[in-house]
């Protein structure tokens, strides 16, 4: 029932008024390569459909950028295609597993603002269904943008698009230092 309602209010509120929200369903397995002269790993992630034939995706993400004085978090990040070998080159590297998820849901679109609403699931082990045990009963809501440096006025957008959907999404910047050093 509150899907509905949140998936109707996106729907009204993003450019997608008159079809239906992009699904998607995927696996995403996260990676990190440790270095000695290095206090923070490299944070690599490896993306791909489990509903249709298309590239994986291999994302770097950079260490947050923690500014009280922005509404938003700020990382760097790279987006690649590439093979399905990727996870066997990227073990080879010295990459190690630090967990995977199967994400469920729906991709809205504000201008250039990407908003997901999805189900994570847990990957139980190999020979098992994927994702069959879902890890919480609520949605993952996610603003976020590809923006080049030095652009703060898109933040300020996105914390006004995020006013639109209270009280049902409290959007905020996670401290990852407090949850224990997750991307």
């Amino acid at each position: 029932m509150l899907f509905t309602w949140l998936r109707d209010i996106l729907r009204g509120l993003c450019d997608t008024v008159d079809a239906s929200p992009e699904p998607f369903h995927d696996l995403e397995v996260c990676l990190s390569l440790r270095q000695p002269t290095q206090t923070a790993p490299l944070l690599l992630r490896v993306r791909r459909a489990l509903d249709r034939d298309a590239p994986f995706q291999l994302r770097y993400i950079g260490q947050p950028e923690l500014d009280r004085s922005r509404p938003t978090l700020v990382r760097s990040s790279i987006d690649v295609g590439c093979t399905s070998t990727i996870l066997d080159f990227l073990t080879e590297l010295g990459c190690r597993l630090d967990f995977e998820y199967v994400s469920r849901g729906y991709i809205f679109r504000k201008g250039r603002m990407k908003i997901t609403v999805s189900k994570i699931k847990a990957v139980p082990g190999k020979q098992q269904e994927m994702g069959t045990e879902t890890v919480s009963q609520s949605y993952l809501v996610e603003l976020s943008v590809l923006a080049p440096n030095g652009q703060d006025s898109i933040g300020d957008e996105m914390r006004i698009f995020a006013e639109q959907l209270k009280p049902l999404v409290q959007l905020e910047k996670i401290d990852y230092k407090r949850l224990g050093g997750l991307p």
